[in-house]
């Protein structure tokens, strides 16, 4: 009874992981694909789909785990070998790439499958020109093939590189063979002469497709273990080097997503790079393909050193249009690193709000305002990269938290004047930070903090190297919601209003209180208390705060139309496009109920061009479009809504409802012939999809619904008469005769009379008396 529970579970997962993989949702995909492995773990197909959804979504890590448990299940599949090789060409690991393409080669070569296996060979001498058993297996392949040309393009390949080995009488013969294959071959007598004359053969170009591979490569080598360091980068980077690192690679893998240099210089950018940069890609393929050449090249020079030229590059891109966290943060950096802070603050400022590369763009900016002397500046940056690492310690549900108490205690550096205290803060935060393996020390000190290992919420370390009257405020925060747990809002209220005159700006404080007044009944000011902390959160740039709060907001007051749009524009801003979609569709809804349908519809038309241009999945364009097209039809404007329902037509060719509704408008308007239209093109779609079935019975519902429907009752009768149904044609070409009658079209009357006569019913008198009554 288990197995058969298991392949159930395993069934569904893997058939709604295949529809969200065909609707390009890689991580719905992957859900469902680990759930299948979970029900079936030996199943190779599952392990192979988790690979292939993991593989898109860029977690290559994960997936290069699951292809190669694949690879254990069955040994002579050539698929999960090739992707571990793509995987391993992706990350910058050549040699690894190069020995998994030519294990996947040699198996589809066993499977007959040359073609396949030709292109892992041509990944192998792309990624490695001077590779010999590559270029070997090419040609003996090309040659069986019947392919002489690459066949001994080849062969002069593996002569050349055989000659570099000082084989001179292997490379000889290999050239005579090569013009064995073909006798007029300029090529091929060339080499020879030049072997004859003992002059060198040129070595094999590097084809296009390894530069990415290659520069990934060098890119995972500039962080290794320096001269001179004495083992301390063996403990993990500092956090700039870390987000240098992790800024480089997302730009390299940006790269690595356009294809080779040639595509890219021809404006072919492939759709992996929309993943990759948020509204990033020019509209115009060449302002992409200049934007992708200055990346390149600010990749490559940064891997060499040049610094200065790299800052160049990368500025042309972010020019050409480049707007990605990594880019911004690579160039702020370089841009401090060569003296020149004051320019990189611009670029810095974009990349503290990104998760990867907050804390380094912090402590990067704290360190300049240091040098200009401005120590509060200084502090409040330190203490907010602080707290940035600090909460990435703590266990997610603590986090939020943790980040709170931090609040106070950044109000009151703001306030200080002592600047040997301000200058003694800075210089903890960065013997705390700015050095190796920096987590495990902050972990270590967390470990010595008073009450570490009981207390349920963690205490900010800022706590450990600062004294201020932080400490006041974070104990009135806790009478304040003892007070309100035990009833006593008023009180509770009171202590509030105290505390704010410690820190005024210490926003946590005003979300208590907005709660005490939501507690109270005070809907309107708990509303106004909320939207100014959430307002103060978004100018801080803390999105996640404002996010949250201005969905608590809406979640109150769900017609509070400016909270809920302050709540989408957050979500724009932070790419959350799925999230900003639902609260569009949250708005327009509540246009609708307001009963101002034209605002409603302009609302779903934005979130149709939001949904359009992040290339969402069509379910939602369809979900949206159909709302479109329901007030279309309310406003009575019958024409609109049948363009929209055309486009629906298009985009999801199975949409009964759009296919329905098409046929319906069209007989509102007066135009029959386009219903019919209508109706024989979704008949065919469903029959072509071999849902013959499907389509009797449709038109039998559409005939139930709407029984005036003379052409559908026509198209119904001709089906049943196909598939041999005599009493059921009948039945309907006798209504349909009476119909067409009544509406004084005899010609169309005899015509249905006419098809019953051809069926040859037990009847077939009645309707032959019937025909020649009507002439």
């Amino acid at each position: 009874m288990a197995a058969a529970i298991n392949e159930t579970a395993y069934r569904e997962s893997m058939n709604l992981g295949h529809s969200a993989a065909w609707d390009q949702d890689w991580d719905a995909a992957a859900k469902h694909y680990f759930k299948a492995v979970e029900a079936s773990p030996n199943s190779f197909q599952a392990l192979s789909s988790v690979g292939l959804a993991l593989f898109n979504m860029q977690t290559y890590d994960q997936a290069l785990k699951f292809y190669k448990r694949a690879a254990t299940v069955s040994p002579n599949d050539p698929l999960p070998i090739e992707k571990t090789a793509e995987i391993y060409e992706r990350t910058g690991k050549i040699e690894e790439a190069i020995k998994q393409s030519m294990q996947a080669a040699e198996l589809y070569l066993n499977l007959r499958d040359p073609d396949k296996a030709i292109q892992n060979w041509t990944r192998v001498t792309s990624l490695k020109p001077e590779h010999l058993p590559a270029h070997s297996r090419l040609a003996m392949v090309y040659e069986k093939m019947g392919n002489n040309n690459r066949s001994i393009t080849e062969y002069l390949a593996v002569a050349s590189l055989l000659q570099q080995k000082v084989k001179l009488k292997e490379a000889l013969q290999t050239v005579q063979h090569a013009v064995k294959i073909d006798p007029e071959s300029k090529e091929a007598k060339e080499a020879l002469k030049a072997l004859e004359s003992n002059r060198t053969l040129p070595l094999p170009l590097r084809q296009p497709g390894g530069t990415d591979a290659l520069r990934m490569a060098a890119v995972r080598e500039m962080d290794q273990l320096p001269a001179g360091s004495n083992g301390a980068a063996k403990e993990g980077p500092d956090p700039i080097t870390e987000a240098r690192q992790k800024a480089l690679t997302v730009l390299a893998g940006l790269l690595f997503e356009t294809g080779d240099e040639k595509d890219t210089a021809n404006g072919n950018l492939g759709g992996g790079l929309g993943s990759g940069v948020t509204g990033s890609l020019a509209t115009n393929n060449q302002e992409a393909a200049k934007m992708m050449k200055h990346l390149g090249r600010a990749v490559d020079l940064q891997t060499r050193g040049e610094r200065d030229q790299a800052i160049e590059q990368l500025k042309r891109a972010i020019d050409a249009g480049l707007e990605h966290p990594a880019a911004h943060f690579n160039i702020g950096m370089l841009m401090h690193m060569a003296g020149r802070e004051k320019n990189a603050q611009r670029y810095l400022g974009v990349a503290v709000s990104h998760l990867d590369f907050g804390l380094a763009a912090r402590l990067l900016v704290g360190e300049y305002q240091r040098k200009l002397g401005n120590l509060k500046e200084a502090a409040e940056e330190y203490l907010e990269g602080l707290k940035i690492a600090d909460a990435s310690l703590v266990a997610e549900e603590s986090a939020d938290e943790l980040r709170q108490l931090y609040e106070p205690l950044i109000e009151a550096h703001s306030q200080e004047e002592d600047e040997a205290k301000l200058e003694k803060l800075c210089d903890n935060v960065e013997e705390l930070l700015l050095r190796p393996n920096w987590r495990r020390h902050l972990m270590d000190a967390r470990e010595q903090m008073p009450g570490a290992s009981g207390s349920l919420t963690p205490m900010p370390l800022a706590e450990m190297i600062s004294q201020a009257n932080s400490g006041e405020v974070v104990e009135a925060l806790a009478r304040i919601n003892n007070l309100a747990r035990d009833g006593y809002l008023r009180t509770a209220m009171e202590e509030a209003f105290t505390v704010l005159d410690l820190a005024p700006t210490y926003l946590p404080l005003h979300i208590s209180m907005g709660d005490l007044l939501m507690r109270q009944d005070r809907l309107p000011e708990a509303i106004d208390k909320f939207t100014m902390v959430a307002n103060a959160y978004s100018a801080r740039g803390e999105a996640n705060r404002s996010t949250d709060l201005f969905r608590r907001i809406v979640e109150v007051s769900p017609m509070d139309l400016a909270a809920r749009t302050r709540l989408i524009d957050q979500l724009v801003s932070r790419g959350q496009v799925d999230e900003a979609l639902t609260e569009y569709l949250n708005l327009a809804d509540v246009y609708y109920r307001l009963a101002e349908l034209d605002m409603a519809r302009a609302t779903y038309e934005t979130s149709l061009r939001m949904a359009q241009d992040s290339r969402m999945s069509d379910q939602w364009k369809v979900q949206i479009m159909h709302h479109m097209a329901d007030i279309d039809v309310q406003r009575l404007d019958w024409r609109q809504a049948l363009v929209v329902y055309e486009q629906l037509r298009t985009l999801a060719p199975e949409d009964e409802l759009a296919r329905t509704s098409l046929i319906e408008l069209n007989v509102r308007l007066g135009n029959d012939g386009k219903a019919l239209s209508e109706l024989d093109n979704y008949t065919s779609y469903l029959v072509s999809n071999a849902r013959e079935a499907h389509a009797v019975t449709y038109m039998a519902k559409l005939v139930e619904e709407n029984p005036n429907y003379v052409f559908a009752r026509g198209r119904l009768a001709e089906q049943y008469q196909q598939a041999g149904q005599v009493d059921k044609a009948v039945e309907q070409w006798d209504q349909v005769g009476e119909m067409l009658l009544e509406a004084g079209d005899v010609e169309g009357a005899k015509s249905a009379v006419r098809s019953i006569v051809a069926l040859n019913p037990a009847t077939v008198d009645k309707y032959q008396k019937l025909l020649q009554q009507l002439g």
